[in-house]
């Protein structure tokens, strides 16, 4: 027996109609395909594995993950959180990759260790990709000598994980994806298979089923990067506690989990509209400023990214351009000259960020600056 779906109510009914209809107007942008998008997309990626290790401990700056998406060295990350990073990156990759496989695709056994290798196979003593062989707990924030949740036997695990398994392949198929994925993540997490790793793969899993089962790109869905904000992480890990039970017991009421989950997704999905129509009015008017400039407009690549404050390398701006070593260079050095970006750091450390002209561009761009919205307020 696993963990049960419950029945929504008017509100959570009202909440997920707003997210679906915020989806919808994110899929018609995505679905054009405008030149922006590979930032955006390389960034809510970043933002969710960095999200999904800083609940674990493995805190990382959103720029040093884009930083390995694109073969670069990170320049602020520990040897011992970039592991945690790559693994993930890895996992994440492919569960992009799984949204448009075959129609015969389906969950086994197989793929969920599979992608728990991914994940930890640098830590080859805490068995990755296979279930776990003993028991374990989830320590508590307040006590760690103190198991917050104590897991089933390990003789249970197989035959748990394949309910599970069996229930993403043809369990309530009918149901929206937002509460398929937050029950596929409340009952792997606490089924928790491995000895190590069972929450982000547990969030990878929530991901996945996005993957497979949204027209949207995951990592529009994803919403690890929400619930790796400190007090977001609290409130994720009292809900768990609240819903779960200090042991399996499955009969307990989920309808608290799928309405954090559910505001979880309004959230996001406000986050990931507003960033969109942002990139869209900086791409036109860093495009037409640089016209202006005498500029090509291809440098909208070097300047959309120091736009929204991140951190620009020549060779990324090179690879999103497809340009030469030569003409990367040239532009690059042009536009320090002209004071839209501003060099930091030496020789393999050096990068770029928003020089003084981009001040202007900001004002001129920026636009709502209202608050989120709360889905549930009255």
């Amino acid at each position: 027996m696993l963990y049960a779906t419950p029945a929504l109510d008017a509100d959570d009914l009202r909440v997920l109609s707003d997210i679906e209809k915020m989806s919808d107007g994110l899929l018609d942008v995505t679905n054009g395909g405008p030149p922006w998008m590979v930032h955006l997309r390389r960034n809510l990626t970043a933002r969710a594995i960095a999200g999904s290790n800083t609940i674990e401990g493995y805190a990382a700056t959103v720029d040093d993950v884009e930083a390995l998406m694109t073969g670069e060295e990170p320049l602020e990350t520990a040897d011992r959180t970039r592991a945690e990073l790559e693994g993930y990156q890895r996992a994440m990759t492919y569960i992009q990759a799984l949204a448009d496989a075959a129609d015969d695709f389906r969950y086994d056994a197989g793929l969920l260790n599979g992608l728990h290798f991914m994940l930890q196979g640098h830590h080859l003593n805490k068995r990755p990709g296979r279930w776990r062989d003993g028991p374990v707990f989830v320590t508590s924030p307040d006590d760690p000598l103190v198991p917050a949740y104590t897991a089933p036997d390990s003789e249970l695990v197989p035959s748990l994980a394949g309910e599970l398994i069996e229930w993403l392949n043809d369990g309530e198929l009918d149901a929206p994806v937002h509460v398929r994925a937050s029950m596929a993540h409340l009952n792997l997490v606490n089924i928790h298979p491995w000895k190590d790793g069972n929450g982000r793969m547990s969030r990878a899993l929530s991901t996945l089923v996005f993957a497979r089962e949204a027209l949207m790109p995951p990592e529009f869905s994803s919403i690890e990067e929400w619930l790796g904000r400190g007090q977001n992480t609290y409130g994720y890990y009292r809900v768990l506690q609240q819903v779960g039970g200090p042991r399996w017991t499955p009969e307990r009421d989920t309808h608290p989990w799928i309405r954090f989950c559910l505001e979880a997704h309004h959230r996001q999905a406000q986050q990931a509209q507003r960033r969109t129509d942002l990139l869209s009015r900086a791409w036109i008017h860093l495009g037409d400023t640089a016209a202006e400039s005498g500029l090509d407009e291809r440098v909208v690549y070097a300047l959309l990214p120091a736009f929204w404050g991140s951190k620009v390398r020549r060779t990324v701006y090179q690879q999103d351009a497809e340009l030469s070593d030569q003409q990367a260079i040239r532009d690059i050095r042009e536009l320090v000259r002209l004071g839209w970006l501003t060099p930091h750091g030496k020789a393999r450390a050096r990068y770029y960020a928003a020089g003084p002209r981009m001040a202007a561009a900001n004002a001129e761009v920026r636009g709502n600056l209202e608050p989120y919205a709360d889905p549930y307020a009255d």
